[in-house]
C-alpha cells in the first residue's frame, strides 16, 4: 500500500498517544495512592476546580461519556467525597459538590498533580513546556462548544 498518510506523523495521533502516555502515568499515583480510576479524578478535579455542577456539567467540560461520569458519582459519593442536592434551576438534575473530606481528597490529590506536571515541565525544560501549553490552548479553542457525543 503506497500512501503519503504517516500515521506515526499524523498530529491528532500524535496529540493523543501524547495524552494517553501522560494521563496513564499520572494515573499510576492516584490509583496506587487513593484507589481512584481516570474518571472518578476528572470528576474530582472538576468539582474541586470549578464548585458545584450537574453531571451534564462535567460530562460537557471533560468530555466524558455520561455513563461513566455517572459510575464516578455514585463511586465518590459512596467514598464520602461528594454530595447530591436538586438543582434549584431544574429539579429534574442534581448539583454535585464535594464534602468536606473530598475536599481534602482534591488538595491531596492536587499536591501530587502539581509535583507530576512540575516534574513533567522540567523534564521538557520550561520553555518548551510554556510553549506547548500555548499550542494546545490553541488547539482546544479552535472546537470551544464539543458536542455531547461522537
Amino acid at each position: 500500500m503506497d500512501t503519503d498518510f504517516d500515521l506515526q506523523a499524523f498530529l491528532p495521533y500524535l496529540l493523543n498517544q501524547a495524552a494517553e502516555a501522560s494521563s496513564r502515568d499520572f494515573q499510576s499515583i492516584y490509583r496506587s495512592r487513593f484507589g481512584m480510576t481516570r474518571t472518578q479524578w476528572r470528576v474530582l478535579a472538576h468539582l474541586g476546580r470549578f464548585g458545584a455542577m450537574t453531571a451534564r456539567d462535567i460530562c460537557r467540560r471533560s468530555q466524558i461519556e455520561k455513563t461513566k461520569v455517572s459510575r464516578s458519582i455514585t463511586a465518590l459519593e459512596a467514598r464520602g467525597w461528594l454530595q447530591r442536592a436538586p438543582s434549584p434551576v431544574d429539579r429534574r438534575s442534581e448539583l454535585l459538590e464535594l464534602t468536606v473530606a473530598g475536599r481534602a481528597g482534591f488538595a491531596e490529590v492536587g499536591r501530587h498533580g502539581l509535583a507530576y506536571d512540575q516534574a513533567l515541565r522540567a523534564e521538557l525544560g520550561e520553555a518548551a513546556a510554556g510553549q506547548l501549553v500555548v499550542i494546545l490552548r490553541r488547539l482546544i479553542a479552535r472546537r470551544a462548544d464539543p458536542p455531547d457525543a461522537d
